[in-house]
């Protein structure tokens, strides 16, 4: 199969369709995350449908000081990568094409969750970024589009915006695809040195400690309930020759406050040893959050829950997320 490269909505509106049509949309440099989320968009739309991947730099998510000169441009390589993932066709339109007459008058809004975290660190980034996922959604036509959770407040905010203003599109979220040393990619990783590098893994370790730390106290609580007091739990631990698991289980059903607290401090533990690294990192946010409006997470917080982290290493910006599970035993991963 051999994919087309497009540059005109009209080239991509004359294609004849048949199946439901998937769309990655994407700013280029892909990499095997990318390639994760077209090769489930070919899932998705199956043999009969089309899967679309859209390569555009949009100009309005980039703030002053920014990298939109520097962002990498490789279309070339992003057309065999699009290709051997399974892509029908690759969307790669200009600005003029995208934005006909000049930066549109009339945009998105992200509303207040578009200011919270990266929207605090980076001002109007997810207004440009609404607008053109909407202009997209539009140019393309899709049935269903497809998002990476490493952008976690990116894919909230899309869902919401779908929601909100009855876009008639499924929204997919694919988990993050991670190197073997735990990095999540990303197209700016390769402006990273191998010490910048060695830095950065410090994000990826710090959502590990914070995950370890929830398993363990979830584990624990769960553990707590299966004896019904806090006697016959010691006794019937204690029987197993788990005294000190007794006592565990019973210090830690019973505290407060509970678990995001210890979850942030040893996410927490891990960024400040980094921050005494040659290079350092040099953390914007840690957060733990309620993914439906990314305001924090309380002590008595039950259900689905974001650790995100954002930190810069040299002159490179990363962002990190996992997602946890509150008030049940488990955690996602």
């Amino acid at each position: 199969m051999t994919t087309a490269l497009l540059s005109t909505a009209d080239e991509l509106h004359a294609r004849v369709r048949r199946g439901r049509r998937a769309v990655v949309m994407t700013m280029g440099a892909l990499h095997q995350g990318h390639a994760t989320l077209i090769r489930t968009a070919r899932e998705i739309a199956g043999p009969e449908g089309e899967v679309v991947v859209t390569v555009f730099v949009n100009p309005l998510q980039f703030g002053a000081g920014e990298d939109l000169d520097r962002y990498p441009r490789t279309l070339d390589a992003d057309l065999k990568i699009a290709e051997q993932a399974g892509a029908d066709a690759v969307f790669a339109p200009s600005v003029d094409e995208v934005y006909p007459g000049g930066d549109p008058q009339v945009r998105i809004t992200a509303g207040p969750m578009g200011e919270r975290l990266e929207g605090a660190s980076r001002p109007g980034h997810f207004d440009g970024m609404l607008t053109v996922v909407a202009k997209l959604l539009h140019l393309t036509r899709p049935d269903v589009a497809l998002y990476g959770q490493k952008d976690a407040q990116q894919l909230a905010l899309i869902r919401r915006m779908v929601r909100d203003l009855n876009f008639g599109v499924e929204i997919v979220g694919v988990p993050t695809v991670r190197e073997e040393d735990g990095l999540a990619l990303s197209s700016r990783n390769r402006y990273l040195s191998p010490d910048e590098r060695g830095t950065a893994l410090a994000l990826s370790r710090a959502l590990f400690a914070g995950r370890d730390r929830h398993a363990a106290q979830e584990a624990l609580r769960a553990r707590a309930r299966e004896v019904p007091s806090t006697h016959a739990r010691a006794e019937a631990l204690s029987a197993l020759g788990e005294s000190r698991a007794a006592a565990d289980a019973h210090a830690v059903a019973t505290a407060s406050p509970g678990g995001p607290a210890a979850v942030r401090a040893a996410a927490r533990q891990v960024l400040d040893e980094a921050a005494r690294f040659v290079p350092p990192l040099e953390l914007d946010y840690l957060a733990l959050v309620d993914p439906s409006d990314f305001t924090e997470i309380g002590d008595g917080f039950t259900g689905e829950a974001v650790l995100a982290v954002a930190a810069r290493v040299g002159t490179t910006r990363l962002i990190d997320n996992l997602p946890l599970t509150f008030g049940t035993f488990g955690a996602a991963s």
